[in-house]
Formats: C-alpha cells, structure tokens, sequence
C-alpha cells in the first residue's frame, strides 16, 4: 500500500507529460536560444533541455552533445526530477549514484552537473535543464542557481505555449476546457475575425471583461497602427489560403483597453467546426520575460560593471575574423598601479575609476572595433579589417593618451597609466587562443620595459616565455634535488680590514650546465611560483651556517637577498622568527635585503613585515642603492639600517667627480639618519681609499674576497683571525 502514492504520482506525471505531445524524435519546439544562453552564461560545454518518459530521457535542445535520448536507468536527469530545487553535482566521480555511471566512466566523461526540474502549472516534473561539464567544478552559487532557475522558466513558457497549442489542435471544447483553468489570454475568433471567446487570463491581460470582447473583431487587441492586417488573415486562411501564423508562435505588440502597448506572445490554432474554419489565440505578457531575458543576456555576453563586451564575446569576435580570414589586430590593456586606488580610495572608487577608463578605451575606438574588459584592470580592443601597423599604433597611442589624461572624483585627482600588448592575425597567430597569447606576450614586454608604453609581438617574445617556462619546471626540480648552493663574499671594516659580516649569494648546481651565477637564473626564480620557496631555504642555510662562525668571531653577521613574492603570504616576519629560534642564531645577527623593484611596491603588507622584523632586531638593507628610481623620502619611510652603495658608483668614485659626489652624499645622508653604509664592488685600493675619505665604514668587493663556499669562508676565518687586509 505505500507503493500507491509514488505509482499515482507517477502516471499523473506521465499523463501530463502527454499533453506537451513531446515524446517523439519528431516533436519538435525551437528552445535552441535557451541552451546557448545557458552554455555562455555559465561557460559549461554541454547544455541539455529534455523531458523524460517512463523509461527514456527525450533531449529536445542541446548544445557540445548530439544525442536524442538516453536510457532513463543511467539519467541523471531522472534524479533532477525529484528535487525541489536545483541538483548539483560538483564531481560525479565522488557521487555513490554517479561513480559507476556508463556516462561518468566513459563518454562524454561526465564530471560535473548541474539540473532543475521543468514542471508543468500542475506541478508536475515533466523534464530537466541541465549543465554538463568533463571537468568537475565548484558548485554553483545561489545567484547562479538562481540564473539557472530563470532559463528554465523561460524554456517553460515556451513549453507551455507548445502544451495549448497542442490542446487546440483538437477542437475547440478542449481548447475551452484548458483555457478556463489557464493562467494565459485565451481567445477563440470565427472565420470573420469575431471573438467567440475570451476567458479570465484575456480579461486580466487586455482589460476588457467578456462582455466588451465577445463579439467584436480581433483587432481589439492590436494597436491602432497595426489594425486591418490581422481579420483579413483569418478570413483569407477561412477562404482556404496558407496559413501564415497557424502552429507557430510570433511575438507582437498589444493594446491594453487603458490605451497602454505592451509585448505579447502569440500563438494560434485552426480547427473546422460545423463546417466553417475557427480560431484560436494563446496570449500571454512577455514584458517580465523579456526584462528577464535581457538581464541574462547582460550576464552572459557583457561586463557587468562596465557595459563592455566580455572575454566570451571578445573570443567570437576574434574566430569571427579567423573564420571570414578578415585581418585583425587585438590590443590587450593592462592599468599600471591600479591596485593602489583601490588600497588608497576604496573598491567603490576603484570602480568609478575603471567605469571612466571603458569611456575612454571606446571613445579611441571606432564603431566596428570591439572593446571589451577581460577582468579585473585589463582591457582588450579588437580592431578587424585592422588598417596598416602604423594606424593600429596610433590607436594604441590615442588610448595611452586619453588613459593618463587626470581622473577627478570626489575632489580628488586621480592619475593612471596604462602597458598596451599588441597582436595580428594572421601573422602572430592563427587561432583566437595564439592571437591573445601573442598579445599578453607583448603585453608583459611593455610592462618590463617601464610601463605607460606600448610593444608589438615579436616571435622572439615566445620563444623567450618557453624558455621561461623550461627553465621554471628546471627550477622546480632544483629545488626537490637541491641543487641550490650558497656562496658566501666578505664584508669588512675599511678601517682595519676585519671581517664583520658575509653576504649569502644564490648558486644553482645545474646536472647539466654546471655552476651557474645568478644573473643565468635569478630573473626566473623572481617570477615562479617557487621564489619564495628557494628565499626562505636560503634565510634558513643561511642562519645554520653562520652559527658555527659566530664561535670565533662573535659579531659576524650575515646577510641574506629577500624575493618580492616572499612578502605576499604575510607569514614572512613569523617564518624568520621561526629560523631564528630553531638555529639559535640571535636576529641581531642577521641582515635581509632589499632592492628597488621590491621597496616600490609601497606595500603596507610588505612594509608592516619589514617593521616586524626589525622591532625583532633583524638588519634591512637596502641593496643597489641609487641605480633606480626610489626617491631619498624612502629613507625615512621604511625601517633601515644599512645602505649598501651600487657598485656602478663604486667604480668611477675615482675618476668620475659625479659619482664621487653621489657617494659622498649618499654617506652623509645615511649617517645623519644613523644608517650604516656599505660600498660594494670595491676592487682596487684606490676605490678603498675613496670611500674611506668620504666616511664608508665597511666595504664589499673583490678586494677583500671573491664569493665562496662555506667550507672556504670557514677555512678563511680560521686561517686569518678574521684579518683580510692590512
């Protein structure tokens, strides 16, 4: 007796299956829009609509599968069905009801799904749209299942409309039977175009009561602009001509009896009755529909903050070019500093700020170009039938221009630049996938090369990012094998030649290339993934070793070359504290240092951990001093202790009175804020001599000592008594 409910629920479920009429290889309904909607707003391969008998699941639209039916026993679908809401599946291969699945285990190989239930107004689960994908994915969020919920209404309506028409097609008895209980406008119209019947849902949607319509032509409905065209169709349909409308569905617009248009969907039926032709109209008000519509129309092809076309219509648009062979160039723009106006400004400001950059990226463009904005701060403009390269530059120029130009918001003025990559098809790429990565090659040419600036690809720009990546998976490997060394090079006192300290230098023995100094593979470590792996193995090699050296000369320190990406995790400051306390090397002891491309981030995370670390007691050194663009105002923004000048300064203190006075100034300045200086690359007594008499205290160098292995430096101080130079 428990069984009857579920086999009533069933058959009543089937029964209303029946009246869609869909249950057939034949039965056709247009809902193509619907799965490529659905595919481009949730970027999955595969999308299915279908409704699912007693035994096989029908797919009535589809997209990325050509399939017609499924056996119901391996139907996802058929779970869907069930469910009150929406069913997600994050990977199919971790489901018990899915991981032996024919359909999991072989093609299409299905990882993640996504199904809602397509009910009929009786409440009857009838079908399913669903979301197929061969990778598994995260899930999906409630605004996405919302989204997924609102197609699925969409496809409903037009099911619905395939339900009454079905129902007209047999007569008009039962065309009346269903359109008393119908939500929709229902009109039945003889062969002079005269309304014989007009149920509630007409009345509610047109605002004439029953009274007012029977009996009146069916021009009631139409607009006064359109009047005339609709009655003389039936009655030339009722004369015997080709039905124009009949079995179909049309979009138009109608008049409410207040005077006021609004967009309705139509479709008609034709039967005989007493001989004569009859007719009858399945209304309903799309005007919330098509607002609907137009909402995820939004979502999938345009940028929600900015209007702009979005990565997927930017990819159409290019294989659109690819496909007709049309040449085209595409522009990827990236803003410079962006990051600081949100950190500065706020997010809200942030993105009144990338709102006005779309306004000017598309006043540079012209009217066939494509703008689009791929995320976060980057751009792209596709130029097709691109003119000449010189005319592609002066767009590119035309944005640089236009995008530094002051931004005023809120009283305040806001500037920013922008790095351009540019890319052409055909020659930088044959394929949209090619062409973009040709263009973010350059792209990242522009930026090394000092930002604000624009570059062109060049195949030499790929063969350079291969080698990158070659060398990364090196460098990976490294580090599993430890193959990194490090060499240690003195520092001593000027004044008496003692050893105070050594600085801690990268080496990499390569099993193939031998040892290899830094400038072969330090440009690399610096932007893999590893970087901050390889920094702190070197703190902690480092600190251990220096222990043992400190037993002879208790003051030695030692200092170590720190990676930007080090400083992203925030865990830095914790990380030496760690070292620190697990070798027993006192943080005094111990010196970090920093160069310009790091220190002009002005990064409140990667200054707070500098902070951290020298209220511990550990020295910042500020590496290469003078040779980039960091202002004197740093100084005393950020927590040094030392000064180590650029051995280009070094090198002409000499010869050159310029160099020799930006040393001398740089020495000054540094003891009046009671920061200790180091002159590096000293080769010749004389360049020792030089900084002497401008105040240097401590010198790095060949003079004193080439870099050296621990084994050597340990040797070294031993046999020396820490005394290099007399």
């Amino acid at each position: 007796m428990r069984e009857a409910p579920h086999l009533f629920s069933e058959e009543a479920r089937l029964v209303a299956l029946a009246e869609y009429d869909l249950v057939d290889h034949d039965a056709k309904v247009d809902l193509s829009d619907a799965v490529e909607l659905a595919s481009r707003l949730f970027d999955v391969p595969t999308v299915l609509i279908s409704v699912i008998a007693r035994e096989r699941q029908f797919v009535k639209a589809s997209t990325g599968i050509d399939v017609c039916d499924l056996d119901r026993r391996h139907s996802f679908c058929a779970h869907a069905l069930d469910r009150p809401d929406v069913m997600v599946v994050p990977d199919a291969t971790l489901d018990l009801r899915f991981a032996s699945n024919p359909f999991v285990t072989g093609e299409p190989h299905v990882r993640f799904y996504a199904g809602v239930a397509l009910r009929s107004p009786g409440g009857h689960s009838i079908g399913s749209l669903c979301l197929i994908d061969h990778r598994p994915r995260r899930g999906l969020t409630d605004a996405e299942q919302a989204n997924l919920r609102s197609i699925a209404r969409m496809v409903l309506d037009k099911l619905e409309m395939r339900r009454l028409a079905v129902a007209g097609a047999v007569g008009q008895t039962r065309f009346e039977n269903i359109a008393s209980t119908s939500p929709d406008g229902i009109i039945c119209a003889d062969q002079h175009g005269l309304i014989t019947f007009w149920n509630a849902g007409a009345e509610r949607l047109f605002g004439f009561v029953v009274d007012e319509a029977v009996g009146r032509p069916i021009d009631l409905i139409v607009p006064p602009r359109m009047r005339g065209g609709h009655g003389g169709g039936l009655r030339r349909v009722a004369e015997g001509g080709t039905p124009r409308l009949v079995g179909g569905t049309v979009e138009l617009d109608a008049v409410h009896a207040e005077g006021g248009e609004f967009p309705i969907e139509l479709s008609l039926s034709m039967w005989r009755e007493s001989g004569g032709a009859a007719f009858g109209a399945i209304i309903r008000d799309i005007t919330e529909r098509r607002a609907n519509e137009e909402r995820l129309f939004r979502l999938a092809h345009l940028d929600s903050l900015t209007g702009l076309a979005n990565r997927g219509v930017l990819s159409r648009r290019i294989m659109e070019c690819i496909a007709t062979t049309d040449e085209a160039a595409i522009l990827l723009v990236d803003l410079d500093g962006f990051k600081d106006i949100n950190d500065t400004l706020g997010h809200s400001a942030g993105d009144a700020v990338l709102r006005e950059i779309s306004r000017r990226i598309t006043d540079c463009s012209r009217p066939i170009d494509t703008v689009a904005r791929l995320g976060g701060d980057e751009f792209a403009v596709l130029l097709p039938s691109a003119p000449d390269i010189r005319t592609v530059g002066d767009e590119a120029d035309c944005l640089l221009q236009r995008i530094a130009e002051p931004i005023e918001l809120d009283g305040q003025t806001i500037h920013v630049s922008a790095s351009i990559g540019i890319a052409s098809f055909p020659g930088d790429g044959a394929h949209a996938e090619d062409l973009l990565s040709a263009a973010d090659l350059a792209l990242y040419q522009a930026k090394n090369e000092g930002r604000n600036c624009r570059r062109f690809f060049a195949p030499r720009l790929r063969e350079a990012a291969h080698s990158r990546r070659a060398f990364e998976g090196e460098i990976r490997r490294a580090v599993s094998n430890g193959e990194f060394e490090l060499f240690y090079q003195p520092q001593v006192s000027i004044a008496d030649g003692a050893l105070v300290g050594v600085e801690a230098l990268l080496r990499w023995n390569h099993p193939v290339n031998g040892l290899l100094a830094p400038d072969r593979f330090l440009a690399a470590i610096e932007t893999s993934p590893l970087a901050a792996d390889v920094g702190i193995w070197a703190i902690e090699k480092a600190c251990r070793d220096l222990v043992p050296l400190r037993l002879a000369h208790s003051n030695l320190t030692v200092g170590v070359n720190l990676f930007g990406t080090q400083f992203r995790d925030g865990h830095l400051a914790d990380d030496v504290r760690c070292i620190l306390r697990d070798t027993g090397l006192p943080a005094s002891a111990l010196e970090l240092e920093i160069t310009e491309n790091i220190i002009l981030r002005r990064d409140d995370l990667m200054l707070g951990a500098l902070q951290e670390l020298r209220a511990m007691g550990v020295g910042i050194a500020f590496d290469d001093f003078g040779t980039g663009f960091a202002s004197l105002s740093l100084l005393k923004q950020y927590p040094l202790s030392r000064i180590k000048i650029d051995r280009s300064f070094v090198e002409g203190i000499c010869t050159n009175p310029v160099d020799a006075a930006i040393v001398n100034a740089t020495i000054h300045i540094a003891h009046a804020m009671r920061i200790d200086v180091v002159g590096e690359g000293v080769e010749t007594i004389e360049q020792r001599d030089c900084l002497r008499a401008c105040g240097c205290s401590i010198a790095q160098g060949y003079l004193y000592g080439r870099p050296m292995r621990h084994d050597e430096i340990v040797w070294m101080v031993a046999s020396t008594s820490a005394r290099l130079v007399a």
